[in-house]
């Protein structure tokens, strides 16, 4: 049986308020293909969920641990599912080499996410997460 469109965006508003709000590694396994392939990975980054989780846990949630993701509009087709969203937290934790500054932040994010079998099979995205890097070093 093949995932409707609603369903889809459905996993992806999932993916955001389990996964990257709530932390849950539980609901990444149950979300994320073992096969997954982040096209927005850093050169270098292992593919595969290890990308996604190394970003979104050791990085992300590390450095805004009361991070809450705001879905603004979301657009459907086929296999694929766009967000476009923001990130509100505070940098209370290390963020790219920078110690904690205490200041609030919002990110801006546009993700492109494929859908296959129910879960997470391609990553692409943007975001404005330079700009917040250099805010904070500020």
């Amino acid at each position: 049986m093949s995932t409707s469109i609603q369903e889809k965006k459905e996993i992806v508003i999932r993916f955001n308020k389990e996964v990257i709000e709530k932390g849950s590694m539980s609901s990444f396994n149950q979300l994320v293909s073992e096969k997954v392939i982040n096209h927005s990975a850093p050169p270098g980054t292992p593919q595969g969920p290890e990308s996604m989780i190394y970003f979104l846990f050791h990085m992300l949630r590390a450095g805004f641990p009361d991070l809450k993701v705001e879905i603004l509009d979301q657009v459907a087709e086929g296999d694929l599912v766009t967000t476009r969203k923001k990130i509100h937290a505070t940098h209370l934790g290390e963020f790219f080499g920078i110690a904690p500054t205490r200041k609030p932040v919002v990110i801006d994010i546009i993700d492109i996410i494929r859908i296959k079998d129910g879960k997470y099979a391609e990553h692409w995205g943007i975001s404005n997460i330079s700009d917040v890097v250099a805010e904070l070093a500020k």
